[in-house]
């Protein structure tokens, strides 16, 4: 994932149906709204599900996704949250080939980017870091080098600041 393209993220709560999130990624899709990242989990609230949506903005004028996003009957509230007033992470978990004479040079990438070690196997390593999208997209090409065997990334999850709230 890139952090070039200039980006909104867009915090939406919706109540915890069948169909809300198909409704939601329809309505980007019908309006040619580019989704960069996309999580959604349940609330404290069971009743409510939170969409953490992070739009690009040269697709999509925020204006124009927020009047959209609010006439669906499902969306309960919708915020903008400014990188300036909001934390925003991301975890990757990885799989690495670890050649013979290599061990040394993957674990202090490893430590570098302080990510957790899951599991060992022969010549093959498993890694997870969470951080800020750019630190994961900075962890992820220093682990090409070795050979990516496989990867996973979570999309942006984002709250405002404590101060924000």
């Amino acid at each position: 994932m890139t952090t070039e393209t200039p980006s909104h993220t867009l915090v939406v709560r919706v109540e915890n149906k069948p169909g809300v999130l198909a409704r939601v990624a329809g309505l980007f899709a019908r309006r040619g709204f580019n989704i960069v990242s996309l999580a959604v989990a349940p609330t404290e609230n069971t009743l409510f599900s939170r969409l953490t949506i992070v739009v690009d903005a040269e697709s999509a004028p925020l204006e124009q996704v927020v009047k959209q996003l609010d006439k669906l009957i499902n969306v309960v509230d919708i915020r903008e949250l400014a990188p300036a007033e909001s934390i925003a992470r991301e975890l990757i978990l990885v799989t690495v080939q670890v050649k013979d004479g290599q061990e040394d040079r993957v674990m202090k990438n490893v430590e570098t980017f302080e990510a957790n070690i899951l599991s060992v196997g022969p010549q093959k390593i498993m890694v997870s870091l969470s951080g800020s999208v750019d630190q994961v997209d900075k962890f992820e090409a220093s682990l090409e080098e070795f050979g990516i065997i496989e990867i996973q990334r979570t999309g942006t999850i984002a709250l405002a600041n404590i101060e924000n709230i």
